[in-house]
């Protein structure tokens, strides 16, 4: 059976399709007419979310650490104590019913700070329209972790002013999404798409090494096998492994490790690499490399978790997978919303 053939057998909801169109997508929602907010004297900036909405907020984090701005991501149902008038909160939820994001939402109004919400409708544009909260209503496509790139896109113009982007800098972005889109979609079944190739790769349980400025792209990997693919995954930051992680190694396993590389990473972070490649090849322990593509923060991170997504979508149905399907979650889920009533 062909890869296409596996995609229209295991992937009857069309997940694939939508990654086929990302770079669209994400095009589509900067160019839109979606409002700005100017937000003024912020120094700390909350990003609270859980799953595919969790990830948006670790990619503008990993963007807000180069600057003078505070940065936290709160994946759970409590705000810093460090909140004050000078902060942000940033509460997103693409489905609008995310629990904790709610929670969140709710302690705002009792707090001296700015908010904004982001969700497709329901419950989270309600509690801000009743609390006349800041609220952009932006459509899921297909799931939460689907709509990464329209989500991202429109928050980033959104709140623009505290993202310290250049303009130049969002439209090489999109450039180097469309790019991959041409190189990795189902449209490309070959030896040069990037995204089967490190499907075709993964066995057993990935040990996902990366340096500090390229952690969302890892989490989002991370999640992205374990939600798409059903497999279980571990992250290692690369410095921090040659403390502790690195020991794992002195006995075999089913674990494989993939490095996930910027092009310019530190000159330290270099030296670990190379270290870590002479521990493997010394080993006879399989590896695989990834490097991001050339540019900014944004487009690196972006295109990374691009190639990442779609290569756990090709897993799976490698697998004979269905990467649609969310049973666990959705046991999660009920057992929550049957607290709430």
């Amino acid at each position: 059976m062909t890869v296409n053939e596996n995609l229209k057998k295991y992937d009857p909801g069309g997940m694939h399709s939508v990654y086929d169109r990302w770079a669209d997508l994400a095009r589509d929602a900067y160019t839109s007419e979606i409002q700005a907010v100017d937000f003024k004297n912020i120094d700390h900036v909350v990003f609270a979310g859980m799953g595919g909405s969790g990830a948006i907020g670790d990619l503008f984090a990993s963007i807000l650490s180069k600057t003078d701005i505070h940065t936290s991501v709160v994946k759970g149902y409590t705000l810093p104590k460090t909140v004050d008038k000078n902060s942000l909160v940033v509460c997103i939820s693409v489905s609008g019913n995310t629990d904790e994001t709610l929670s969140i939402l709710k302690q705002t109004t009792n707090l001296d700070c700015k908010t904004i919400g982001f969700s497709s409708g329901n419950m989270l544009e309600t509690f801000c329209k009743e609390n006349n909260i800041e609220f952009r209503k932006i459509p899921k496509i297909h799931s939460p972790r689907a709509s990464f790139p329209i989500f991202v896109y429109s928050i980033l113009k959104t709140i623009r002013t505290i993202i310290p982007i250049k303009e130049n800098d969002v439209l090489l972005s999109l450039d180097s999404l469309d790019k991959l889109q041409n190189e990795i979609s189902s449209k490309n079944i070959s030896e040069n798409n990037s995204s089967l190739n490190v499907a075709n790769w993964i066995t057993g349980v990935p040990v996902i090494y990366y340096p500090w400025g390229l952690e969302s792209a890892a989490i989002r990997f991370k999640n992205s096998l374990q939600e798409n693919a059903k497999n279980h995954a571990i992250v290692e930051n690369v410095i921090e492994s040659g403390h502790n992680g690195i020991v794992s190694w002195e006995r075999s396993s089913e674990m494989s490790p993939i490095m996930i590389k910027g092009t310019d990473d530190h000159i330290k972070t270099k030296e670990r690499w190379k270290i870590l490649r002479q521990y493997f090849d010394e080993n006879q322990i399989k590896y695989k490399e990834i490097v991001s593509v050339d540019g900014g923060i944004l487009s690196k991170i972006v295109c990374l978790i691009y190639l990442l997504d779609y290569a756990t979508i090709y897993y799976a149905v490698r697998l004979g997978i269905n990467p649609s399907q969310m049973r666990s979650i959705n046991y999660i889920k009920e057992k929550i919303d049957s607290l709430r009533l």
